[in-house]
C-alpha cells in the first residue's frame, strides 16, 4: 500500500505508463464521474485530467489495509484556468481498493462529495447547491 500511496503523490504524464504494475488488466476504477474496465482505460481517466486541469496532485494522509482490502485517504489539489485567472481547488475523498491473487488492484472505488466539493464552489449552480443543502439539512439545536 506504501508504494501504491507513493504512486500517486508522484503521478504524471511521464509515470502513467506504470500504472499496469499496480492495476490488473480488467480492473474496475469507479469515481464520480467514470466508470471503466481496464488498464486503459484508466490511464485514460489520469491522462484527461493531466490535460484538462493545471498542476493536478495526490496528497494522501492515510493509508488502511485489511487482507485484500485498502483504502487511502487524500486529496487532490489543482488550478483551473476556466476564467481570467487560475483558481487553486482541493477536493477530499478517499480510495476503496481491492487485491487480486496477484497483488494487483482489481477494484478501486474513489469516493468524494462531487456537491461539496465542486459544484457549490462554481458560479451560479454554487447558489443553488448550498441553498438545497441548507434545505435539506436537519435543523440543528444549540
Amino acid at each position: 500500500m506504501a508504494e501504491l500511496a507513493a504512486y500517486y503523490e508522484q503521478l504524471s504524464l511521464g509515470n502513467l505508463e506504470r500504472l499496469g504494475r499496480f492495476y490488473a488488466e480488467q480492473a474496475r476504477f469507479k469515481d464520480p464521474f467514470n466508470d471503466v474496465v481496464g488498464v486503459d482505460a484508466i490511464q485514460s481517466i489520469f491522462r484527461h485530467m493531466f490535460d484538462t486541469v493545471q498542476q493536478p496532485r495526490f496528497v494522501v494522509h492515510d493509508t488502511i489495509v485489511q487482507g485484500d482490502k485498502g483504502f487511502l485517504v487524500w486529496s487532490f489539489h489543482f488550478y483551473s484556468t476556466g476564467g481570467r485567472t487560475a483558481r487553486a481547488w482541493e477536493i477530499k475523498g478517499g480510495s476503496h481498493v481491492q487485491w487480486g491473487s496477484d497483488g494487483r488492484i482489481v477494484l478501486h472505488r474513489d469516493y468524494w462529495d462531487a456537491a461539496e466539493e465542486l459544484y457549490e464552489k462554481l458560479p451560479v449552480l454554487g447558489g443553488l447547491m448550498r441553498y438545497l443543502k441548507r434545505k435539506l439539512a436537519v435543523p440543528v439545536v444549540r
